[in-house]
């Protein structure tokens, strides 16, 4: 059985290591055949098993050119030769644990971390899905129709997919976690005990700050007003599993 993995890259925000980093801990956590795309406006720099293809097109307003919106381009039809069930992940997450039950479970359904910042609400995190390629591509199809539309309706792209399919199926809540809302330790705690890593998570996403190599050194960009709970003790682990 052929494992598909893909993941975007564009502009400068994130350099390549985060790619190729990435790479490495699913090659690591995924048995038998891998194929890895990368999607991106610059190849360089990417290493021997990883693919790299073009940013597929999308029509997007110019101030969301280079934001989350454009993930939506992932859901048309005919991308990148891809076929069967294939799981998107985020280049800003750490993965942790064996991924190959994401293959074997509900194989055919879109599975999808549930937000962590809105439970029970039917909204998934788009940080690390599972989809069958080729369905869902009325997602890429009517934002291009009436993205205005779309915009009126929805602030946050993972809230429009959300919408737009009716049966979401969440992954297990311990495969797939925030690092800032399900692991840091709540204030004061975050200033004298660091983030532990549960046996069972497999995936550890970094949304917004701090990245990865930010939260493994106890470095978090914030306002000052914000740095008493801003704030994460070094963590140690994350360089056992984020590393070259």
């Amino acid at each position: 059985m052929l494992k598909t993995v893909i993941c975007m890259k564009w502009g400068t925000r994130y350099p390549t290591k985060f790619v190729n980093r990435l790479y490495k801990a699913v090659r690591r956590n995924v048995s038998g055949n891998l194929r890895f795309v990368c999607f991106t406006d610059d190849a360089s720099g990417l290493i021997e098993g990883v693919e790299a293809q073009p940013l597929p097109h999308i029509d997007l307003p110019d101030h969301l050119k280079w934001s989350p919106w454009r993930k939506l381009s992932l859901w048309q039809p005919g991308l990148g030769g891809l076929e069967g069930d294939v799981l998107f992940l985020d280049i800003d997450l750490v993965v942790t644990g064996n991924l190959d039950p994401i293959w074997t479970y509900r194989p055919g359904e879109m599975c999808v971390a549930e937000n962590w910042t809105q439970p029970g609400r039917g909204i998934g995190n788009t940080s690390v899905y599972r989809w069958r390629a080729g369905t869902h591509t009325e997602i890429f199809e009517q934002y291009q129709r009436d993205r205005d539309a779309v915009h009126g309706l929805y602030r946050v792209e993972q809230h429009y997919v959300s919408a737009m399919i009716d049966s979401m199926t969440y992954w297990p809540s311990d495969w797939c976690v925030s690092f800032k809302h399900s692991l840091l330790p709540r204030f004061p705690m975050n200033w004298v005990q660091a983030p532990a890593l549960p046996e069972a998570t497999k995936v550890v996403a970094f949304t917004g700050r701090p990245d990865q190599d930010q939260a493994r050194d106890g470095l978090w960009p914030a306002p000052w007003y914000k740095k008493a709970y801003k704030h994460t003790k070094p963590t140690p682990w994350i360089a056992e599993h984020w590393c070259d």
